[in-house]
């Protein structure tokens, strides 16, 4: 589901989580943070065709995750550190966000609460001096 009025940052953020949802691609980026390595280097590693691999480095470098660079026949991909840091940033912005809400929400039921926690509900169920 797309959410109307997306700024080119959340387009992005979703781009990153798009691509660390998928463990293949995950493995790729600890493989890179290593130190770079190329496409076919990479392939070598899992059971699937190149060009799976290829699309996977593609959806890791839209996410700003790793760099390409061709050197002679090879393409070499490296990890970006950077990225790691706004993939931090993006989450801890959402903790801030959900710390936020339980806070209010507990400061709405504390008011709720007031001084006659426990006592009865209504002022009707309340007795007055004479019992």
């Amino acid at each position: 589901m797309v959410v109307d009025g997306m700024d080119e940052a959340d387009r992005a953020v979703d781009r990153l989580f798009h691509a660390l949802a998928d463990a293949t691609r995950r493995d790729m980026l600890r493989r890179c943070v290593r130190g770079e390595l190329s496409v076919s280097r990479l392939a070598a590693a899992y059971p699937m065709s190149f060009a799976a691999v290829q699309k996977h480095v593609t959806v890791l470098e839209r996410a700003g995750l790793v760099t390409k660079e061709r050197r002679g026949r090879e393409q070499l991909v490296r990890t970006d550190p950077d990225a790691v840091a706004r993939a931090r940033q993006a989450l801890d912005a959402l903790e801030s966000a959900w710390r936020a809400r339980v806070d209010r929400m507990s400061g709405l039921l504390s008011e709720d609460d007031g001084p006659d926690v426990g006592g009865p509900a209504h002022a009707s169920d309340r007795k007055g001096p004479d019992g």
